[in-house]
């Protein structure tokens, strides 16, 4: 029986949340276009020959090749920029457009790690991966999202790496290794925040690697427009906005995560309960706020 706390949440997909939740995720269906051909494959291994039989009446030997790659999905880049996020609606989505099974959507927990004693993280990464396997059965897919990655998965040739460390990321390699026998119907998003700690092992295993960026302008700009609308702002104060958020001062610019968790709440707390929200207090707001420093990938 599993660990009760490996696991942050197990999620019957499609789910109408994370359908909704898509239209906040800026750039979410061009995101997901751009890896959509990449995933399908992926998740469609066993059905190789069967293509292979119909468009080449012949099993083609790349076909067995590509069968051998690694379902394994590594979405990195800086902090606050979506990446548990969207992992999780490309699941949804993936899930709600295939129509023609049931899947879960596992997100593990960092409580993974364990106490301490010996043995037990790759203890509880076993029991998390056989807990994903036995849910997709033999027809069912499963989806398996990993949050903050490195901190599981770190180089096992790093100095300071503890014993430890170093069985949990031989075990989640071995892990990974045994998901090619499901044919594509389990798959590991892992998320980190900075790609080079990663163990090499487990960087080339990965059939996606997708970088994520803090937004530009033109993405801050389309965020604050839908954001925010309602308040009837017009096109100088959204401008006024696109700037404070902006790069300056040395500092970098905001993070998606800055602006919608750290400037709005910030902002409504000025205006709540006796006044409406306003550009000014969303202008003093941002004065008085530092955007997320950012996290070296070194």
């Amino acid at each position: 029986m599993s660990h009760p706390n490996i696991f942050d949440s197990k999620t019957p997909l499609p789910d109408d949340t994370l359908q909704a939740r898509e239209k906040n995720l800026l750039g979410f269906d061009a995101r997901y276009q751009k890896i959509n051909e990449q995933l399908r494959l992926l998740l469609h291994l066993d059905k190789l020959a069967t293509w292979s039989q119909k468009h080449h009446r012949t099993a083609l030997a790349l076909c067995n090749l590509v069968a051998e790659q690694y379902p394994l999905v590594i979405f990195h880049g800086d902090v606050g920029t979506g990446k548990t996020a969207t992992a999780e609606c490309i699941a949804n989505r993936l899930a709600r457009e295939s129509r023609t099974e049931d899947s879960l959507l596992f997100k593990l927990s960092n409580r993974v790690r364990g106490s301490g004693k010996v043995g037990e993280m790759g203890t509880l990464v076993t029991q998390a991966f056989a807990e994903v396997i036995a849910s997709a059965g033999k027809t069912r897919r499963a989806i398996l999202v990993i949050d903050e990655g490195d901190s599981l998965a770190a180089s096992r040739s790093q100095e300071h790496s503890h014993h430890e460390d170093k069985v949990a990321v031989n075990t989640l390699i071995q892990c990974i290794d045994d998901l090619r026998n499901h044919g594509g119907r389990i798959v590991v998003f892992l998320c980190t925040n900075r790609l080079s700690v990663l163990d090499a092992a487990l960087q080339r295993r990965a059939a996606v690697v997708e970088e994520f960026l803090r937004p530009d302008d033109d993405e801050r700009r389309a965020l604050l427009k839908m954001d925010l609308d309602g308040l009837s702002l017009n096109a100088r104060q959204i401008e006024g906005l696109v700037a404070a958020t902006g790069p300056r001062d040395k500092q970098p610019g905001w993070t998606f995560s800055d602006i919608r968790t750290r400037l709005y709440p910030a902002a409504l707390a000025k205006a709540f309960p006796d006044k409406p929200l306003t550009y000014e207090l969303l202008q003093e707001a941002a004065s008085l706020l530092r955007p997320s420093p950012i996290l070296e990938d070194k």
